[in-house]
């Protein structure tokens, strides 16, 4: 084969991987995995500082093709992900380190979002706000915004399967569990069983906002 072969043979070999960099399969796992590998490649670019023209210079990537290669735009060849990662000091297993890690779905409640509940006994002044729950039919636990604002409200007692975690924000206020009594100031925090009755006992200072966290066992079933 002459010396023109080869240049020839060389460009198309080229330009068969540039093709095979851009091609776009439908939107899939494929996509997520071009995407993840942009995010951990750009990252890592910034974290030391790198310009595009200077990664493509020590890696002989173009700048074009680095631009698509960290938006998620094309997927690249496992030579052209070689080379790059060995400019930045990465594996090519950091690349791929959370692609099979769940998706997630967080529940988020907004201040001020929380839905307000009534439980039985409460009145004007008292307020339940719900922050979070186990999605599905039954509850692992609970959490709620208490909100009391409300001095001379006479309060009910409560009973309940599990744990509660109390943890005082703002205001003060004696809280009863059984015989016992407790002076909670901002920053304090009871935890108790919720099988014995419970519930605020006098208003000392107001307004009053807690959070109340209530972990039933398994089992269990939320009142």
């Amino acid at each position: 084969m002459g010396r023109n072969d080869e240049q020839s043979g060389s460009r198309k070999g080229a330009l068969r991987e540039n093709q095979a960099e851009t091609v776009r399969e439908p939107r899939e796992d494929s996509d997520r995995l071009d995407e993840l590998i942009g995010h951990t490649l750009r990252e890592r670019r910034t974290a030391l500082s790198l310009t595009l023209s200077e990664l493509s210079e020590s890696s002989g990537v173009s700048n074009a093709m680095l631009s698509r290669i960290e938006t998620g735009q094309v997927s690249p060849s496992l030579s052209t992900l070689v080379r790059i990662t060995r400019v930045l000091g990465l594996s090519l297993s950091e690349l791929f380190l959370d692609y099979e890690s769940p998706e997630g779905g967080a529940l988020h409640v907004e201040a001020g979002q929380g839905l307000e509940v009534v439980r039985t006994g409460t009145s004007r002044g008292h307020t339940y706000h719900l922050l979070s729950y186990e999605r599905g039919p039954k509850q692992s636990f609970e959490a709620f915004l208490v909100s009391m604002d409300d001095e001379s409200e006479v309060f009910p007692r409560f009973k309940h399967p599990g744990v509660e975690f109390l943890y005082m924000i703002r205001g003060e206020m004696q809280y009863r569990h059984g015989q016992n009594l407790y002076h909670v100031k901002p920053g304090d925090a009871l935890t108790f069983d919720g099988t014995v009755m419970h519930g605020p006992e006098t208003l000392l200072r107001i307004p009053i906002r807690f959070i109340s966290i209530i972990e039933y066992a398994s089992g269990e079933e939320a009142e």
